[in-house]
């Protein structure tokens, strides 16, 4: 089925285990497609269909798309759109034979093939993967899924794959690309990475939501080309927006440095080129290729321990010495045997002097317990709390009785030779095609010159007058999570808000606006043509999403955080 010209135009239904519902159907009704795509895996979704593997075997993908097909299969055979999703998770196979049985069920003549390889648990011993681990999975890239497609599926699910090779899957099939194709390859993984989140790229969650009209967004599409280059747009009459601005901010999002590393290409993001193509549309061209590491990243999820997590108000005067009062009497109150691992305690100032609400005028104060032996998170740790009722502070109350305490997770990643992983495409007629790793990259030439030319600052803006101002009112931000690591980028829309960014915005800066990365690890990468920085706070979110290490355990709103706090920006600027 592989062609050489053509546009192929491809679709996104799903961010998340858990986004828009009608959004399959939206996309297949909205206008052409050829392809509709959709992610639903995340590192906390592994987890949790881990979890629903342990209960029942025969589970372990993502059962709301087989909702969504029982409602919109026949609707995409109608169409010619074929589907790809990562909705297999743990259990791809599984998901392919409920997809049979259901267009069976349906009287939809569909050709279900699926992809595995990923799931290395069974090999854990072997490749020295964690003792513990519930789930650990190899992020494969999109030439089984080509495989899938050009031997004739109508629908492909995988597990875990790069969120991007669902997109870069299907261009490759459509057409023709090899492994030498990088910088074909590297576009379609930049496309992919702006489609991946739905509705992230057409004015979700984005720093100048004002802007448009984001009520109901819809969700996005690109327009792939033969060389890798593409526009992404939306169906006509939807809602958001697709502006240099919204697809910016996908495409820093839970990225890091200049290389983009993936199994089938480095894609190198300060290659980017955006330019406007008309209303909602914006172009993708330029964007180099180079080869793909020799090893896969592999996501492990573990049982951490058990968690547990009882909340203080604090009303009025005397905040601090409240807390303080609290924490000495909630310590003499628990018997040292029972002292769990890990106590920790976060005061949040949401108090208001002279406050017209009770609510207004309360600070919380959160503690949040952890131990392996759940029985040290659960009823004594409650008990201790209630128990201060009538003898602690003035104005004692909890947000909610305790509860007995939750299993928690962590996340982590290493990394495995991509020799070791058997990358599989089953077809729908169940024959097996074994997909070969990327050829290793050639050794770099001896040249003399250094193979990375050092990013200058651009030039700064002249000495002037300054107006104490929200970094927001000038910078748009997004941030996200990537295992245990935040990722934070930061972007201008104007050329001279861009060098004032690069020049003021250092690791220093931030960590003084930004006072819980003060003692960790921050790394800043440029990226020019994108006029961005995009900052990788190590160590931010402890061990994953599912360890709940801090108030916003996913990083979401850091980026928000930041545009909030106040700096000198010049008046020109603003």
């Amino acid at each position: 089925m592989a062609r050489t010209s053509s546009v192929l135009r491809i679709g996104n239904a799903s961010g998340f285990y858990g986004d828009r519902f009608a959004a399959v159907r939206e996309m297949l009704t909205g206008g052409p497609l050829d392809v509709l795509t959709g992610d639903y895996l995340a590192e906390l979704t592994m987890l949790i269909l881990a979890r629903d593997r342990l209960r029942d075997p025969s589970l372990g993908y993502a059962r709301t798309f087989l909702r969504q097909m029982e409602e919109c299969l026949g609707l995409a055979r109608e169409r010619g759109v074929r589907i790809v999703v990562n909705a297999g998770g743990l259990n791809p196979a599984g998901l392919a034979e409920q997809l049979r049985v259901l267009a069976q069920r349906l009287g939809v003549p569909t050709a279900v093939a699926h992809v595995e390889g990923d799931d290395l648990l069974p090999r854990r011993d072997e490749l020295g993967l964690p003792e513990r681990a519930l789930a650990a999975n190899a992020y494969l890239g999109g030439f089984g899924i080509a495989e899938c497609l050009a031997r004739g599926a109508d629908v492909v699910v995988t597990g875990r794959v790069t969120d991007a090779a669902l997109v870069a899957g299907p261009a490759i099939a459509h057409f023709g690309w090899t492994a030498a194709d990088l910088d074909a390859l590297a576009g379609a993984v930049v496309a992919g990475h702006v489609l991946e989140c739905g509705a992230q790229a057409t004015g979700g969650n984005y720093a100048f939501f004002g802007e448009h009209d984001v009520d109901h967004p819809g969700f996005p599409l690109a327009e792939l080309h033969p060389d890798g280059s593409s526009v992404i747009t939306k169906h006509p009459g939807t809602g958001g927006a697709v502006t240099i601005g919204t697809v910016t901010a996908q495409l820093l999002y839970e990225t890091g440095g200049p290389h983009y590393l993936g199994p089938d290409v480095t894609a190198r993001l300060d290659t980017v080129r955006l330019t406007e193509d008309g209303p909602d549309r914006v172009r993708i061209d330029g964007v180099r290729g180079e080869a793909p590491p020799p090893t896969l990243k592999v996501g492990c999820n573990s049982l951490g321990g058990h968690r547990n997590e009882v909340v203080f108000v604090l009303t009025g005067l005397d905040i601090e010495a409240k807390a303080a009062l609290v924490q000495r009497q909630f310590a003499a109150a628990l018997p040292p045997e029972g002292r769990p691992a890990e106590l920790r305690w976060t005061l949040a100032r949401t108090d208001h002097p002279d406050a017209p609400t009770e609510e207004a005028a309360s600070a919380l104060l959160r503690l949040t317990a952890r131990d392996r032996d759940p029985a040290k998170v659960g009823r004594e740790l409650g008990k201790a709390a209630v128990e201060l009722g009538l003898a602690g502070y003035p104005g004692f109350h909890l947000t909610a009785p305790p509860g007995p305490g939750a299993p928690y997770g962590v996340f982590s990643a290493t990394y495995v030779d991509a020799k070791l992983v058997e990358h599989t495409a089953v077809l729908p007629d169940g024959r097996r095609i074994a997909v070969p790793p990327a050829p290793a990259p050639a050794p770099a030439p001896v040249t003399g010159q250094p193979a990375e030319v050092r990013q200058e600052l651009p030039h700064p803006l002249p000495p002037g007058t300054t107006r104490r101002a929200p970094l927001g009112m000038l910078l748009g931000a997004r941030s996200g999570d990537k295992g245990g690591d935040a990722n934070l980028g930061v972007w201008a829309r104007t050329e001279d808000a861009w060098r004032w960014l690069a020049h003021t915005l250092t690791v220093e800066k931030l960590r003084e606006l930004l006072p819980e990365t003060a003692e960790l690890p921050v790394t800043r990468h440029l990226l020019p043509n994108l006029r961005a920085v995009n900052f990788t706070l190590t160590g931010l979110l402890g061990e994953g999403v599912a360890d709940q290490h801090r108030f916003d355990p996913q990083a979401k709103a850091l980026g928000e955080w930041l545009r909030s706090r106040h700096v000198d920006i010049p008046e020109v600027l603003l």
